[in-house]
């Protein structure tokens, strides 16, 4: 289990998933076995959340890195390279975006 910081030398991504609800289940499979099997593994990661929403046609990825360069990396491997072609066949877009904690409630 993690827990929300607000250090600001750590890194925290949201991605959002657009899928349709046929295809949101495979989605999460996939991302779930990307963490289980590599993205929990690599160096700097310190916790994610996954959600999906009730219509099943989005998921929200929720991840806090040590640092930037660690999630950076972690997504130049090839093993991600490849999972992430996978992932993004089974979504409509998807869209990552590094953020600063600004409150903790």
């Amino acid at each position: 289990m993690f827990e929300i910081t607000d250090n600001p030398e750590i890194q925290t991504v949201i991605t959002t998933f657009e899928c349709s609800p046929g295809t949101c289940q495979d989605l999460l499979d996939a991302l779930k076995s990307a963490y289980d099997d590599f993205i929990s593994k690599q160096p700097g990661f310190l916790g994610a959340g996954l959600h999906v929403n009730d219509a099943q046609t989005r998921i929200a990825n929720y991840s806090q890195w040590r640092r930037r360069q660690d999630f950076q990396a972690m997504l130049r491997t090839e093993v991600m390279r490849e999972r992430n072609r996978v992932i993004h066949a089974l979504c409509t877009r998807f869209e990552p975006v590094m953020y600063e904690v600004a409150g903790i409630y």
